[in-house]
Parts: C-alpha cells; sequence; structure tokens
C-alpha cells in the first residue's frame, strides 16, 4: 500500500525547476503528481512519476540530491467534505498527518492526495478499516 516518492533538492533560483522538468522529459518519464516547497535559500520538490529509477538516476546524473520517501495515495471524493471524512478518519484515530497534496484527473470524479504519516501502517490499516480506497503504487504511476 506504500508509494514511493522521490524528493528533489533544489538550490532557490531562476531555472531550476525548468531544469528538472527538462531533464525528467528528456528520460521519458511522466509527472504523476508533484509538490513544491521552499525556503529562502532551497525547496524540495516532491514528486509521483511513472518510473521512479529511471528519475533518480537521471536527476543524479546531472547533479541533484535526489532521495526517497514512502507516502500513501487514497482516493477522496471530489466534492465539498471529501477531504473533511477522510481527515476526520485519521484525527477520531489520532494519526497525523505531516504533509499531504492532491491531483484531480477529471472533475466530478475521485480526486487522489498524497499523504506522508509519521506512521504510515497504522494510516493505511485506519483508512482501510473505514473503508477509504488505498491506491497501490503501479496504479497511481500508471494513471
Amino acid at each position: 500500500m506504500r508509494v514511493e516518492q522521490i524528493s528533489v533538492f533544489l538550490e532557490n533560483k531562476a531555472g531550476r525547476l525548468a531544469e528538472v522538468a527538462r531533464i525528467l522529459s528528456d528520460a521519458g518519464i511522466n509527472i504523476r503528481a508533484l509538490s513544491l516547497a521552499d525556503t529562502s535559500d532551497f525547496g524540495i520538490l516532491r514528486l509521483i512519476v511513472n518510473d521512479n529509477v529511471k528519475a533518480k538516476e537521471a536527476l543524479k546524473q546531472q547533479g541533484f540530491t535526489v532521495g526517497r520517501t514512502d507516502v500513501v495515495a487514497v482516493e477522496v471524493e471530489d466534492r465539498p467534505g471529501g477531504l473533511h471524512k477522510i481527515l476526520d478518519i485519521l484525527h477520531q484515530s489520532n494519526v497525523n498527518v505531516e504533509y499531504m497534496y492532491a491531483f484531480v484527473q477529471q472533475s466530478g470524479s475521485n480526486a487522489v492526495i498524497i499523504f506522508r504519516f509519521d506512521h504510515l501502517d497504522e494510516a493505511v490499516r485506519v483508512l482501510k478499516a473505514n473503508g477509504v480506497t488505498v491506491i497501490e503504487g503501479d496504479r497511481l504511476y500508471a494513471m
């Protein structure tokens, strides 16, 4: 039930994000979801891609520092209250969300939210026990 996310550490200067996008494009990597968090000096680009191994290799060859993190992908109803329902389930079970980001494939269908939890296995257990669809990595990478 875990999904592999890659994290790329970027200097906070013009063109670095475009460079990552070019490298991934040249390697034939499709970005499925992303999140960018920054400070005044650096940023962390979190990516779900269709080929983690190839993406990491291409970025490392160009001098980027790349890490990996296990996250969880969850289907959420794309309507008012959809996110609240998931977060309330987690809150009631005392599961902490470290960070999250989302994407919608088509308006009106389900959204996908990527979660990083402090206790990943417990979070997956709680979500599944409450009827929440947790998406397998292979399915997510192909979306």
